[in-house]
């Protein structure tokens, strides 16, 4: 059965660590001299008081974890951290309907970027430290909270490589050292000197450093918060809009790649991976179609077209979900294509969400195999990544996860209809969600924002966030019998 004792052990300590990146944010309000102080205060005291009480539940738990303990961490973490993040929006009388602040803050830490806040400009406006939160939640919650406290406070011992297993993403594990804490220190500290780079040439570009720092956690998270209406499109700088566009690149890449260019200097390895070859592929091959369009429909210039064209197909990859230019005004067939990317994803192990690029990449080497093997039906076909043969354990889940993903995205388009939301605005909102992309529903032409939705849809939403987020089947193992059988 499960171990209550060491699961509140582990979820203490995790929400000890939250409490600490509110003193952050009440840090900022120091700074700035804002009302939101107090409400961080209590939000910090009550998430204090929560971890140590579940500390001394489970003080003398025994440090195995099993399978069945850690997919229960993990999502039990997540859903702690979105409960107690949403706090300090309820206290400060931004968001005080739980259904709002949960999803806001659910949207946050999955990295979604869906609001509920329609005009953020003037709701937030002199809540310097609740803009700070919001883009925190999102750049804690770009490589995972405990993937994160993996890094920091290597303490679930035996258990660590399976909270790790419930929570990254992507069908392949590799790593880079025996031990996962170093694994994770060294990924981390990749995602650390992106996100300071990405700052700094935000800063240099011409933003406030508190804008920098915002649009810089957000970015690299490929999150999409902003602390503006209309995002970078607000700074009206081509330079600022490169920037974003190639930091959301790199961000959706597998940082195991990226650690293994940026410190081993390994580049043949880099450039090899099949993986990020599909996905440059496909985003240089998106953009040049996209841009022709923009070219001969809507009469843009050759540069603008470019950057409006690859900007968006990164920014819907990468599922970020930012925009810098009115995507709504573009041919309709552009929009077919930004969805097709905005399923697949970018690299597995990287900050981005969606189903992943070397998942689409197996499933095209799977079709290609199933057509050869109509003509010779003796043939062996392995499916190969990299030149490795794919064991059928990793082919068979590819499989159930795809067909899996298709079920819930029509599961919910269904529910969502039953709760009268037209069939375009409910699939729109079921891709967005399980995505991880959080679009401006507005933006496309559908016209509803988050924040019109039904309670219902918006609790719907946040549960789909969470099985994006942690790659379905981790979440609904919780809901099946066999799990909480003892055997």
């Amino acid at each position: 059965m499960v171990n209550l004792k060491l699961i509140s052990k582990v979820i203490g300590s995790l929400l000890l660590l939250e409490a600490g990146f509110m003193l952050l944010s009440l840090g900022v309000a120091l700074i700035y001299g804002t009302s939101d102080l107090i409400p961080f205060i209590i939000s910090m005291a009550i998430t204090l008081a929560a971890g140590v009480g579940l500390l001394r539940m489970g003080y003398d738990a025994p440090t195995m974890m099993t399978r069945r303990d850690s997919y229960a961490v993990v999502t039990l973490t997540w859903l702690s951290f979105s409960i107690f993040g949403a706090l300090p929006y309820m206290f400060s009388g931004i968001i005080l309907n739980p259904t709002d602040a949960f999803f806001e803050t659910m949207s946050g830490f999955t990295t979604t970027g869906a609001s509920v806040l329609d005009d953020v400009e003037q709701q937030l406006n002199s809540h310097h430290a609740m803009l700070f939160w919001r883009s925190l939640s999102q750049w804690i919650g770009g490589l995972g909270i405990v993937f994160f406290t993996i890094a920091v406070l290597p303490s679930m011992g035996s258990g660590s490589m399976r909270v790790f297993s419930a929570e990254a993403t992507g069908p392949i594990r590799s790593k880079m050292h025996p031990r996962l804490s170093t694994n994770a220190k060294w990924i981390w500290s990749v995602y650390l000197a992106l996100t300071v780079g990405c700052i700094l040439c935000y800063f240099v570009a011409g933003m406030d450093w508190f804008s920098a720092i915002n649009y810089g956690m957000t970015t690299t998270a490929t999150g999409g918060f902003s602390i503006h209406n209309d995002s970078l499109a607000h700074f009206h700088s081509p330079a600022i809009e490169y920037i974003g566009l190639a930091f959301q690149f790199v961000a959706g890449i597998n940082f195991t790649m990226l650690y293994l260019l940026i410190i081993k200097r390994q580049f043949k390895t880099f450039l090899k991976n099949s993986e990020l070859r599909f996905y440059i592929t496909l985003v240089v091959a998106c953009t040049a179609v996209i841009a022709l369009l923009l070219i001969t429909e809507n009469g843009y210039a050759l540069e603008h077209a470019f950057r409006s064209a690859c900007f968006q197909v990164v920014s819907f990859m990468t599922t970020t979900g930012i925009f810098c230019d009115h995507v709504g005004t573009w041919p309709h067939i552009t929009w077919m294509i930004l969805a097709v990317l905005m399923f697949i994803g970018a690299c597995a192990g990287s900050t981005s969400g969606g189903f992943k690029s070397i998942r689409a990449y197996m499933i095209f080497k799977v079709m290609r195999n199933e057509f050869v093997r109509l003509l010779h039906p003796r043939a062996v076909l392995p499916v190969k990544v990299d030149g490795h043969a794919m064991p059928s354990s990793v082919v068979q889940n590819l499989l159930a996860f795809f067909s899996i993903y298709i079920i819930v995205c029509m599961a919910t388009t269904g529910l969502m209809m039953a709760i009268d939301i037209d069939v375009t605005n409910s699939a729109v909102i079921s891709l967005s969600c399980v995505n991880n992309v959080g679009l401006p529903l507005n933006e496309l032409g559908p016209d509803m924002t988050w924040a019109d939705m039904h309670w219902a849809t918006k609790w719907l939403c946040s549960g789909l966030m969470l099985m994006g987020r942690l790659e379905i089947l981790n979440v609904l193992i919780l809901l099946t019998p066999s799990y909480w059988k003892d055997n």
